[in-house]
């Protein structure tokens, strides 16, 4: 036998005695796009996670310039008329309204030597906790006055930091919303499959019910119940909880299916002859062998998630101010007057669908890599 040959044997020993993580994972790796799609995916979860550290200023109304309202980006460079510098640096502007655009700003930008504003890394600024500890230190700051790589709002909120803490917040909200859902399809999945008969037609109809309310109108009447003396804290609660009470049938079906096709199989008849109980049979024995199909249920249902919360936020259902969310934010793109003349109001909503475009592809290629045997030639 060749050397060719028993490297080919070893590969394919490798592949038939690999565990179904490892083959998920080798399978998944072939998959360029949700490969890149991960890495897009992990970076927009870092930057959300880390924005405080990330962004100058708080995102709130606390950070506000309230010299440049509605301004647009300012883009550090590294040379101009006066010559080279080796730190970035921005100019200086002065703004002013003017009768002739309506009493629209008009920014007057001044590029002498000394009208420069250099960035500087790792500034001190507004406090903020991040991971319960307190910091000042941000990543970037301009040695006098402000920076804002994405414009600034009509209240002079820094549009930057506003899109990296509203990133945090559509994924906490989805975060909650599937952990919900998760639990509660594990639980009414898992009893309906295993136990069938009439416990399982009570379980199903509740779940056909639930399916059947559409979202919108449910959605309208709790906004009208939802005092508006409630913080900003409750309500991001409230609506995190009602997403994840309303998406939960899809992935509980799926789980009853597995478990009502499983718990006649000799491994589970085995467990219960040696006296295990329904609970342990079905977290033990029966979920194990659908993990894997779960975990990309969830990571299919987050992009869903994000999209209920920002249709939510955006149709004034959701999210309001001062809460930093994609919804929110996109409340702002509605206005005609942002379109012709505010274009910088748009950039978060291209984080918006990249974010969901990059938990598709991930979606996609675990769904494609979870059945690893199914190219097995």
């Amino acid at each position: 036998m060749s050397k060719a040959d028993i490297e080919a044997q070893k590969v394919k020993e490798a592949y038939f005695t690999a565990s179904q993580h490892q083959l998920i994972w080798q399978r998944f790796k072939k998959n360029k796009s949700a490969l890149v799609g991960a890495w897009v995916l992990i970076a927009l979860i870092l930057s959300g996670l880390f924005s405080p550290f990330l962004t100058p200023y708080d995102p709130t109304i606390a950070g506000r310039n309230a010299d440049y309202l509605n301004g647009a980006p300012e883009i550090p460079r590294f040379w101009d008329e006066n010559g080279f510098s080796i730190r970035p640096f921005i100019y200086t502007t002065e703004r002013t309204r003017s009768i002739q655009t309506n009493f629209r700003w008009v920014t007057e930008v001044k590029t002498g030597l000394e009208d420069r504003r250099y960035v500087y890394f790792f500034v001190e600024g507004s406090e903020y906790s991040l991971f319960g500890i307190k910091m000042n230190t941000h990543l970037f700051g301009v040695d006098k006055g402000f920076i804002h790589l994405f414009g600034t709002d009509s209240t002079g909120k820094d549009i930057f930091s506003r899109t990296f803490a509203a990133v945090n917040t559509s994924m906490a909200v989805g975060t909650i919303g599937v952990f919900i859902a998760f639990v509660m399809a594990l639980l009414v999945g898992g009893i309906s499959g295993y136990y069938g008969g009439w416990i399982d037609s009570v379980l199903q109809m509740i779940t056909d019910t639930i399916r059947t309310v559409p979202a919108i109108p449910l959605f309208m009447a709790l906004a009208a119940f939802i005092p508006d003396t409630w913080s900003a804290e409750m309500r991001f609660f409230f609506i995190s909880l009602i997403l994840g009470f309303i998406n939960w049938p899809t992935l509980a079906r799926r789980v009853r299916t597995h478990l009502l096709t499983e718990r006649n199989q000799e491994y589970v008849l085995a467990a219960q002859l040696c006296g295990a109980t329904p609970g342990h049979v079905i977290r033990k024995h029966l979920l194990p062998s659908f993990t894997s199909y779960i975990i990309v249920d969830l990571v299919i249902s987050f992009p869903y998630m994000v999209l209920s919360e920002t249709a939510l936020s955006f149709i004034g259902l959701g999210l309001k101010d001062p809460v930093n969310s994609l919804g929110v934010m996109l409340q702002n793109v509605t206005n005609a007057d942002v379109l012709l003349n505010y274009q910088w109001y748009f950039i978060p909503v291209i984080f918006f669908i990249t974010l969901v475009l990059a938990f598709v592809f991930v979606g996609d290629g675990l769904r494609d890599a979870a059945d690893p045997y199914g190219d097995s030639h």
